[in-house]
């Protein structure tokens, strides 16, 4: 049987979990925590072989919890199941050394499923989270603007040509043109307009 231990800030969603994998006999739960400090001491005593861990938590995150499960040399794999899917949560989550990451509006059949494979070491991440992922990896690398790149941004928002530019920074036209072309491979765009919006987005620009 896998062993779990359920960690949730909601009584109610680990009494729904406990309910479900108690009727099913490839599951048996060990213990439930609230929060994360909790999780650590319950992961301790009964030694889990997968975790469900929530990660909007209070006392200790989820993210948090993962990286002091690893540094007290738990074997538990941690899957998480969480509502939230943003990258602000589904990165550090991974990187922490999360297993999976499944939403809590997974099917009763694909969280066994889940956690069978979570138990095996296999990663499982839900569409939503994957597409997410999928995404970033092919996302232009944000290397952050020299200051000179931002200095010729500022001016070229403000309605400057390259001429000007030059002249008001005292280099060459040449030499603007090529703070651009570096400045369009950083933000990953093409073209002096596409180069200002997205740099105003970033909060580049915000301040100038």
């Amino acid at each position: 049987m896998i062993r779990l231990l359920i960690v949730d800030d909601h009584p109610v969603v680990r009494d729904g979990l406990r309910g479900m994998f108690a009727a099913d006999d490839r599951f048996t739960v060990l213990g439930e925590a609230g929060n994360g400090r909790e999780a650590l001491a319950v992961a301790a005593a009964v030694t889990p072989d997968v975790v469900l861990l929530d990660l909007r938590m209070p006392v200790m995150d989820g993210v948090t919890t993962i990286r002091e499960l690893k540094a007290a040399g738990s074997a538990a794999r941690v899957l998480v199941l969480t509502t939230y899917d943003t990258d602000g949560d589904v990165l550090p989550a991974i990187k922490a050394g999360a297993t999976g990451y499944l939403l809590k509006d997974t099917p009763r059949e694909d969280l066994f499923r889940a956690v069978v494979a979570a138990h095996r070491g296999e990663s499982v991440l839900s569409p939503a989270v994957a597409g997410r992922l999928m995404g970033e990896l092919r996302s232009p690398a944000k290397e952050p603007l020299s200051q000179r790149e931002l200095e010729v941004l500022t001016l070229i928002a403000q309605g400057c040509t390259n001429r000007e530019t030059a002249g008001r920074l005292f280099i060459s036209e040449a030499t603007v043109k090529t703070h651009l072309l570096h400045a369009y491979a950083k933000l990953g765009v093409r073209d002096r307009a596409s180069a200002v919006a997205t740099a105003f987005e970033r909060g580049l620009l915000g301040k100038n």
